[in-house]
């Protein structure tokens, strides 16, 4: 038997962008994401192994958090194209169509960057090399991907993208048995 993959999920601290419910660029974390990942450090648990997005955010988020973790890419966040930096109530005057026809068809694009159902393939594919790996991994990486993740652990459909709230600093556990995964939610997330 096989022993289970154990995974927790950390959505990285908190930026501007976050705050301004922008699409973000490669910015850092604010003041305040950085003392509440500092002040959670403690309490992330046993680990084999770190991975991490390659965006500062993320790298930063690890880093205050005391942990050691290896860039993976393919944690990197969603791709938003010519909406990265811009915020949704923006977009909302500037481009409503685009942005209403983006949160009710998973398979567009119409940033140019990564539609949602690309975004959820690549969490899979990720999740999928690491399912029998059998030991106690944490992935440090964005609302998005996590999202995408939770999205095929459950075989939901994509459109439930839009139904999962993943606010800086939660921790999404997951284990996986040889069957599938199992989620867990945990952890308050910052305030």
């Amino acid at each position: 038997m096989v022993a289970p993959t154990r995974l927790t999920w950390i959505c990285h601290a908190a930026t501007a962008a976050t705050r301004r419910a922008a699409f973000p660029a490669d910015e850092a974390i604010d003041d305040k994401g950085r003392a509440a990942a500092r002040a959670i450090a403690g309490q992330i648990g046993a680990y084999d192994k770190v991975l991490v997005a390659p965006e500062r955010r993320a790298l930063q988020t690890a880093e205050c958090l005391g942990l050691q973790a290896a860039v993976d890419p393919e944690l990197r966040d969603g791709h938003y194209g010519r909406w990265t930096g811009r915020s949704l109530s923006e977009l909302g005057e500037t481009e409503p169509e685009g942005l209403a026809l983006w949160l009710a068809d998973p398979r567009v694009a119409p940033h140019g960057g990564e539609s949602l159902v690309e975004t959820v393939r690549r969490a899979a594919a990720w999740l999928d090399r690491h399912a029998r790996e059998g030991a106690r991994l944490i992935a440090v990486s964005h609302p998005a991907i996590v999202r995408a993740a939770i999205v095929h652990a459950l075989q939901a459909p994509v459109d439930s993208f839009w139904r999962i709230d993943v606010p800086p600093l939660s921790r999404t556990r997951m284990s996986h048995d040889g069957r599938g995964w199992k989620v867990t939610i945990a952890g308050n997330g910052e305030k």
